[in-house]
């Protein structure tokens, strides 16, 4: 079956991808939306630009699209990219990296249905300390791009993301609830190599910016290298 994935370069978009090609699916092209709103429901936001740069990397060819990222309307223009998907590449399908969103994963869906595709969420409710043990061994090299929740400090920002802090997130867990995999926007991650990167990401300028609780990791500048 020929199929898109709905890629952000964070780690759900990016093991949900992976999971397909261990599936046997055939990824055909990534599609990716850009939104202005920092805050949006739906799309993933830090370092989007380098989305193209992980597309490289990986091989695959890139559906990248902007939207005004204003609440339901963003759908219309996810809903674009979808349908140029299916024109210009024949897909059957679209992969959503979704965990526990149920916000996100009905949307999809429902877009999905009205277009004649199939919706396939590998991750859809896999247990969080389980899905984040598997992804660190399945080796994926990740950082975290961007925090919002208490307890985080600046010091997360531009961290790998490592058995040790897992751990740490387990803590924070335990704490103050945050859901282990960043599921309810507590953290952003953005993911420079694996089994399914070519290349690898190198991040040659970045700076962090916080305000009052929250904070992003800002690439200014990275490149591809030779794993």
């Amino acid at each position: 079956m020929k199929v898109a994935v709905l890629f952000s370069g964070g780690k759900d978009s990016t093991y949900a991808l992976y999971r397909a090609i261990q599936q046997g699916r055939d990824v055909v092209v990534l599609i990716c939306m850009k939104s202005k709103n920092m805050s949006s429901y739906m799309f993933h936001t830090p370092n989007i630009d380098l989305v193209k740069l992980q597309a490289r990397a990986i091989g695959i060819p890139l559906i990248f699209k902007h939207t005004e990222g204003q609440k339901e309307i963003e759908l219309e223009d996810l809903r674009a990219a979808i349908s140029e998907a299916k024109k210009k590449y024949g897909i059957e399908g679209i992969v959503c990296g979704a965990v526990a969103s149920e916000y996100q994963r009905f949307r999809v869906e429902a877009i999905c249905a009205d277009l004649g595709l199939r919706t396939i969420c590998p991750l859809w409710h896999l247990d969080p300390e389980r899905y984040m043990s598997e992804f660190l061994k399945d080796g994926f090299t990740v950082i975290f791009a961007g925090v919002a929740a208490q307890g985080f400090t600046p010091e997360w920002l531009g961290r790998p993301l490592e058995y040790e802090t897992l751990q740490e997130l387990k803590n924070l867990n335990h704490k103050f609830g945050i859901h282990l995999s960043g599921e309810g926007g507590e953290y952003e991650t953005m993911v420079v190599d694996g089994p399914i990167f070519k290349k690898r990401l190198v991040i040659e300028k970045a700076e962090t910016l916080w305000r009052g609780d929250s904070g992003f990791y800002i690439v200014k500048k990275a490149k591809l290298v030779k794993k």
